[in-house]
């Protein structure tokens, strides 16, 4: 029997730079150092990760399915404006949809499972603490502006991490392979969502309480309940999401139909 060719090594190269390309845009963006709608330059990026523009543009084209950036015909790309009443509510309709969904072929739990969000919720509620912390210490320090903010971002990067885990946990545990794809492919859409929010992180104590719920209902004998504990806390987000729309992006910065 004639083997398999093998990929060649300059190829498998190639892909993993990348990859790698791929990720240090994606911190780019989500850490907020280019602006909704500001224009991206290739050549700058390229640049500044000592790569040719080729790999650049090849992560551009990816970062486009997710919806951080928008590509302009002869205009090259630019990052999304924040998201508008409309499409966060379509968000959270997909976001339910697929958390549910996982919730409910991860039941029953097991002891493994109970452990691990036990664990997970554990992180998170250090990561809250943190949070509460650095706005206390914001509203009553003398450091500067601009450090300030940087512990902000900082312990805000960390909450949402750990967030994400919490719900990954329960994903990876439902066996989905589609599921887990579709969640990452929202979750880039979820940071827009954070983005688009005006006052920052203020429901800790009402997000670690609905994990919490979530946890319990998975240790009880009730098979329903832990899909209509995951079910209220999206809505919950949801509902505190949209009490106060976000900002309307201009008309300049709207997509094309």
């Amino acid at each position: 029997m004639n083997a398999q060719p093998s990929t060649p090594r300059a190829d498998i190269e190639r892909r993993g730079l990348r990859d790698l390309v791929y990720e240090h845009i994606l911190e780019i963006l989500l850490t907020g150092e280019i602006s909704p709608g500001e224009r991206v330059s290739i050549d700058g990026l390229a640049r500044n990760l000592n790569v040719s523009p080729t790999p650049v543009r090849e992560a551009l084209v990816d970062l486009e399915r997710t919806g951080l950036v928008i590509r302009e015909a002869l205009r090259g790309y630019r990052v999304s404006p924040p998201l508008d009443r409309k499409q966060l509510e379509e968000l959270f309709i997909a976001r339910e949809t697929v958390e549910t969904a996982a919730t409910k072929l991860a039941t029953p739990a097991d002891d493994e499972l109970l452990r691990s969000l036990e664990e997970a919720h554990a992180a998170h509620e250090a990561a809250g603490a943190k949070v509460r912390e650095t706005a206390q210490h914001g509203a009553e320090s003398s450091d500067s502006p601009e450090e300030a903010q940087r512990m902000r971002v900082s312990a805000a990067q960390e909450y949402f991490a750990r967030d994400r885990d919490f719900h990954d946990r329960i994903l990876e545990r439902s066996g989905n392979r589609y599921l887990i794809r579709m969640s990452q492919d929202l979750g880039a859409q979820v940071h827009r969502l954070r983005q688009a929010l005006p006052h920052g992180i203020t429901d800790v104590g009402e997000a670690l309480s609905e994990h919490r719920a979530i946890i319990e209902a998975f240790a009880s004998p009730d098979p329903t309940a832990p899909e209509a504990a995951m079910r209220h806390h999206v809505r919950m987000v949801a509902h505190r999401a949209l009490v106060e729309d976000p900002p309307t992006p201009s008309p300049d910065n709207h997509e094309d139909p």
